[in-house]
């Protein structure tokens, strides 16, 4: 994605509380207060957040940002930069190294769709390119995305595969960074982004036999400090990034620090350095890769030539290269590439030669590699010039560097800066901060992580039932097929992680082929699902029969379309008892509210031994005053197992008191509105405007304005004080000016202004024994704010969502704002990829829209005494635009494209649930110098209420069937309880030589969580214990075997250390690793 052509307007020991998880909760669901915390290992594990041990980095780049004034001052030629000088005699003594490195950037889906562009242009590429290659083995090029390479490779000769292959061993081929696609890296989450990695490099090295060595990132909006860190864990040795602000561009140009160590925040000793090179200029196309002129670099893009379809904006066309123009030409080339190195450290010289779909006819690789050739054989003839110029790879450049500098591949480079930080927010001119496509589409980014979970579980479910099927030796009878299914999950996610897909930002077709293929994943891995927990509930397993025609277990939900919002199943009950299969997707055990809808008020909810569960029974609305007829919503508290199944009952009741009511109070603020109502669910009407009120459970209390219905202050058991936290939802415009907002970039009138619906709204307070509720019902956004009152995790915070309709809105955005009395000044929190936590700070020197970030999973401002964080189920743009403030913008509708190549506003917008969890913690051992650094940790607390946002339990409910169905038992795969700093982030089998069926092999992926244990949590309700990160991976699964364990590379190309026979690992905290294991 790109525009074509640039408009060139241009201490004490620190003493931790545990903290919790659902380990060992009270059986009873009452709080017992005699019950003390065990310290457990927290002290030791607590230290980590505290840091302190590593040296610092030589570019910090929340510094970089305070330092720089972001004047931009035109630079001459180079617009945003300045002029670049030389003395011709600098290279006598060591010459100057060129690779020309040519390349095609083939989006999967934007203008076009993934198999629109694969039709009509990358299968030419590639076949052009095993041709072309093949003439001069001097010629090069890379290749990035495995998602359009894959389709190739499917589609062509036996005899063209050994081409490929021959040209990738004798180096004249490199397949960079090797994933599925180039990722978004604002948006996308880490569990997608290295799911991708995998899928790409397993690909690889199936059929290619190679293992990719350098990243290549040009056209991502912007850069996160994640993928420098999945990067170095899958043993790539080197990484090229181009879209950073061109102020940071400019500075580390002028300060020649655009070649770095890129280090993460956290690391205390380097081992997750890798070698970073930031392109200079303002785009990747060849008019700004040669040098700073781009009135000179566009004259040697050779498919320019007069008479093509494309020509040069600044006017002067290319000149095919003759002997009797090559001594002018080359000299003139030759004084950019001089120009250009200028800007960095050494003498090796990187120039990318390609653009957008490039070189998809033999003609253009003619007019390329030929006068390239006559260029560089002119300029190596003569010593006196003192250069050597070809084409090369990426890794040829890098290896060039590392040999000059005398080091091997992965080492640090003598005279080199360390950096840490990202590089959000990008603008790539004036004031264009491409900060919109945080938010827009948002009904994609949700349904992206929906998906996300699903495969998550799926992933795990699918590998401990064969697992356990192979044990008992009936997998002839389990749908091996299902493998298949999840093959084309994991593709379809990786597909939509590209830099135009999760970010909202291609046509609005293209959006509707992504929908397409989403839903059907999610509709396969439902099946998947179903499959796996079907055989492991089976009491007896030689009863097992697959049915694909008749599924055991019906799905929770179904999506009648790609664009539509879930519809809840309905369990219709009967004189005989229906059962529920509930599947927990979280490595700890939890205690949660379980909700069913049914079609009958009498109802009563039993464990699977026939013991009665707490429930609470109400009404199901189908708008703010009407009740859906005949279906009630029955919620469960109930104890499930870590990633593990449970299974409930339920049993049409005729003892009218078998489950606890809710009662309901409707404000119609002065509204003639009717209501429907049914006898069995109370409820109180009031014409009139309410008073303020409040809803509390164990832990808090929650007060909301009456006449609003929106939260005003939330306030701590145990405390006096109560927090202003008050919500409203406010609307942005965009510029009368000709630059507006769209998919890219906000570009706001101003300010936000308060949004003022025409109708006050109908608030509805629901009050019950297991949760209460407040919905307000406004004309464009519904939002339910829910106090569960439970012990535990789920009790601690609340659950906010908002369902978003702006269909009828004229380039306007909505936005959700939480004010308080946290005095955080100028500084906030975001997550990157919900991998880590990245400290940001409001810059009043830069316009409103540069000081918004990414939120993938979370955000949260503090003080001395509080924090607050707001989770989410999907990633959105956030800031803090003052003291005390944290705001989210929820859905975006333009009008207009904002001329960075999509030729479309955003007009598709949908019905969009939107949903959080507001977590407010006290901060008992918060100091000024620990809160300086750029450095941040949720809690584990956060840690785990941000899972419970992101997998929910999935409830199945077993199909009717008039014979009873046969014995079923929970199922419980965890013999241990896992620390709970501990992540599962899968357990994925890995893929036979019949790639559609599954090997003996899987892929375990833990990671372990960095923490904040600053953060009270103390009598809480449950405990959790750490363990330095120790883990007994042998006897973790109950009734299966650890038949092998090796330690690998992130994307299991590399054996780290042999396969001993001890399964005990240990984690440092923050690090993901990968285990090859064999369960059965």
């Amino acid at each position: 994605m790109k525009l074509k052509k640039q408009v060139t307007v241009c201490g004490a020991a620190i003493f931790c509380v545990a903290v919790f998880s659902l380990y060992l909760m009270l059986d009873r669901v009452q709080h017992d207060p005699t019950r003390h915390q065990s310290g457990g290992n927290f002290p030791r594990d607590c230290q980590f957040a505290l840091g302190g041990k590593g040296q610092s980095p030589d570019l910090q780049m929340l510094a970089v940002y305070s330092l720089l004034p972001f004047d931009n001052q035109d630079g001459g030629v180079w617009k945003q930069g300045f002029d670049i000088t030389y003395e011709p005699n600098e290279w006598d003594t060591e010459p100057l190294q060129v690779f020309v490195v040519p390349h095609s950037h083939n989006d999967p889906g934007w203008i076009k769709t993934f198999d629109k562009y694969y039709y009509d242009q990358t299968q030419h590429i590639l076949n052009s390119m095993v041709l072309k290659m093949q003439e001069d083995p001097r010629r090069r090029f890379i290749w990035s995305e495995i998602s359009f390479f894959s389709k190739w490779w499917d589609n062509i000769s036996a005899q063209k595969r050994a081409a490929v292959r021959r040209l990738v061993g004798n180096g004249q081929l490199e397949m960079v960074t090797g994933g599925w696609v180039m990722p978004d890296e604002a948006n996308s989450h880490y569990f997608a982004m290295i799911d991708q990695l995998i899928e790409g490099h397993q690909w690889l090295e199936k059929n290619i036999g190679v293992t990719p060595r350098s990243g290549w990132a040009v056209d991502p909006f912007g850069h996160s400090s994640t993928m420098p860190y999945l990067l170095k864990r899958s043993n790539l040795t080197g990484m090229l990034i181009q879209r950073v602000h061109y102020a940071i561009k400019k500075h580390f140009a002028a300060t020649q620090n655009l070649e770095f160590m890129w280090r993460q925040t956290w690391d205390p000793d380097a081992s997750t350095d890798i070698f970073c090179h930031m392109m200079p200029f303002y785009s990747y196309d060849v008019p700004h890769t040669c040098g700073p002129d781009p009135k000179i670099c566009c004259q040697f893009d050779f498919k320019r030539l007069p008479g093509g379809r494309i020509n040069c904006p600044w006017k002067v066309p290319p000149r095919a290269i003759t002997d009797a123009n090559v001594a002018e030409r080359a000299q003139l080339l030759l004084d950019q590439y001089r120009k250009k190195s200028k800007l960095y450290r050494s003498k090796v010289l990187l120039v990318p030669l390609g653009d957008d779909f490039r070189y998809d006819k033999p003609q253009e690789w003619d007019a390329q590699f030929l006068n390239y050739q006559r260029i560089f054989d002119f300029l190596n003839s003569r010593p006196n010039l003192h250069v050597q110029a070809q084409f090369g790879t990426l890794s040829d450049y890098f290896d060039a560097l590392y040999k000059k500098v005398g080091i091997v591949p992965g080492m640090r480079p003598p005279g080199f800066p360390v950096l840490s930080g990202d590089f959000f927010s990008y603008a790539d001119r004036e004031d264009h901060y491409w900060t919109g496509y945080y938010t827009s589409r948002p009904f994609y980014k949700s349904l992206d992580r929906v998906l996300e979970a699903h495969l998550r579980g799926a992933e795990i479910l699918y590998s401990l039932a064969l697992a356990h099927a192979r044990r008992a030796g009936a997998d002839g009878r389990y749908p091996l097929s299902d493998y298949a299914l999840l093959s084309n999950a994991r593709r379809n996610l990786g597909l939509f992680q590209h830099h135009d897909a999760i970010t909202g930002t291609a046509k609005e077709a293209v959006a509707v082929d992504y929908g397409v293929r989403l839903l059907h994943s999610l509709t396969n891995l439902k099946r998947v699902i179903i499959n796996a927990a079907h055989y492991l509930v089976l009491g007896d397993k030689d009863a097992y029969r697959h049915d694909p025609a008749a599924p055991f277990l019906g799905t929770d939900d179904v999506r009648p379309n790609q664009d539509s919002l879930p519809e809840r199943t309905v369990v219709k009950l009967d004189a005989v008892p229906r059962f529920l299969v509930v599947f927990n997707p979280l490595e700890q055990e939890r205690l949660s509210i379980v909700p069913v809808l049914v079609d009958s008020p009498r109802v009563r909810v039993l464990s699977e031994e026939g013991q009665p569960l707490p429930s609470q029974l109400s009404a199901h609305w189908g708008s703010a005053t009407d009740m859906v007829p005949d279906v009630y919503q029955v919620s469960v508290l109930a104890r499930l197992p870590a990633l593990g199944l449970r299974v409930l009952q339920l049993h049409k009741s005729f003892d009218g008191h078998a489950t606890l009511k809710s009662s309901v109070r409707l404000h119609l603020h002065g509204r003639d509105l009717p209501v429907r109502k049914q006898e069995t669910v109370p409820v109180h009407v009031f014409p009139a405007t309410a008073d303020d009120f409040c809803l509390e459970n164990q832990h808090l209390q929650a007060c909301f304005s009456g006449h609003s219905g929106l939260l005003q202050s939330i306030r701590r058991a145990g405390e006096e004080r109560e927090q202003r936290v008050s919500s409203e939802f406010l609307v942005y415009g965009t510029r009368t000016s000709k630059d507006k907002s769209g998919a890219y970039l906000f570009l706001p009138d101003g300010e936000a202004k308060p949004y003022a619906p025409k109708d006050p709204p109908v608030v509805r307070v629901t009050e019950g024994p297991l949760f209460s509720e407040v919905a307000s019902y406004y004309q464009h956004v519904q939002t339910v704010v829910r106090l569960y009152n439970v012990p535990g995790v789920e009790g601690l915070s609340l659950d906010v969502s908002c369902l978003v309709d702006i269909r009828d809105h004229i380039n306007k955005e909505l936005a959700l704002r939480f004010s308080t009395d946290i005095e955080s000044d100028d500084t906030f929190f975001t997550d990157l990829n919900g991998f880590q936590i990245q400290p940001r700070r409001y810059q009043r020197k830069l316009p409103l829209q540069a000081n918004f970030y990414p939120m993938p999973a979370m955000a949260y401002i503090q003080d001395m005494q509080s924090r607050l964080t707001l989770h989410t189920a999907q990633a959105l743009g956030v800031s803090s635009l003052g003291s005390g403030q944290l705001e989210v913008i929820l859905d975006r509708r333009l009008m207009q494209d904002d001329n960075r190549g999509l030729g479309q506003g955003l007009k598709d917008n949908k019905r969009t649930c939107n949903r959080f969890r507001l977590l407010l913690e006290r901060r008992a051992t918060a100091n000024k110098a620990q809160d300086g650094r750029p450095i941040s940790f949720p809690s584990l607390l956060s840690h785990i209420t941000s899972m419970h946002l992101n997998a929910e339990a999935l409830v199945m409910p077993v199909a009717q069937e008039k014979p009873a169905p046969p014995a079923l038992r929970s199922f419980m795969p965890l013999s241990a309880t896992l620390p709970c700093d501990f992540h599962v982030l899968n357990l994925r089998m890995l893929q036979a030589e019949d790639d559609s069926l599954p090997s003996a092999e899987a892929a375990l992926i833990l990671h372990r969580k960095g923490f904040d244990c600053s953060l009270e949590a103390k009598n809480l309700g449950f405990n959790c214990t750490t363990s330095q990160g120790k883990l007994a991976l042998g006897s973790l699964f109950q009734g299966l075997e650890l038949g092998s364990l090796q330690p690998t590379s992130l994307t299991l190309m590399y054996p780290l250390g042999t396969a001993s026979n001890s399964t005990n690992i240990r984690l440092d905290p923050m690090e993901i690793a990968t285990f090859r294991i064999r369960l059965g």
